[in-house]
């Protein structure tokens, strides 16, 4: 997948600004970056702009497919209140998301009754993993994706506020507290 123009240029500029930066400019944030939609388009993060938002890398034929239900939950709970979760498919782990474009979405509505946003495939690791993922690894180097169904729960001032390994349910409350914790900021 290409790099967008636009995520590319917020890459850049975080990682030159360095000590240039004035003390008080805000820093490269999640809402600088936009998926691409399997149906065409973008999904850019900046339309959640302060909301908090759940991004997961997903796969439909892992294992730990099961907790798509557990992030329908979440947002069924928690999407009037603001939340929202977006599932991002990979092929980035043992290649367990065999489908591609819309065939993705079709099969997490169809089998695991998800109503929330799903991208089209992407990478979230390594060289050519998504803009968003590098900017989430530099922010938390010790907290990347290992494998699928890995969770960034992005705070409503677009700063990375936590992550949940794969193995970290969605209905766990280290989770369930951090969402409630963001949906209470002002």
């Amino acid at each position: 997948m290409p790099i967008r123009r636009r995520d590319c240029l917020a890459m850049l500029a975080a990682m030159t600004a360095g000590g240039a930066r004035a003390e008080n400019a805000d820093p490269v944030k999640a809402t600088s970056f936009a998926f691409d939609k399997p149906e065409g388009g973008s999904l850019p993060l900046a339309a959640f702009a302060g909301k908090p938002v759940l991004v997961v890398n997903t796969a439909t034929a892992c294992g730990y497919a099961p907790q798509f239900a557990g992030l329908q939950g979440l947002w069924t709970r928690f999407g009037e209140r603001g939340l929202t979760v977006i599932a991002v498919p990979s092929p980035d782990f043992g290649n367990q998301e065999p489908l591609d474009g819309a065939a993705i979405a079709d099969a997490a509505r169809k089998n695991h009754g998800v109503t929330f946003p799903v991208a089209e495939k992407t990478h979230v690791r390594g060289p050519s993993a998504h803009p968003f993922y590098r900017w989430a690894a530099e922010r938390k180097p010790g907290q990347t994706p290992q494998w699928n169904f890995h969770k960034y729960l992005i705070g409503r001032d677009g700063e990375l506020r936590a992550a949940f390994a794969t193995q970290v349910d969605p209905s766990d409350p280290r989770i369930v507290s951090a969402i409630v914790a963001e949906l209470g900021a002002a």
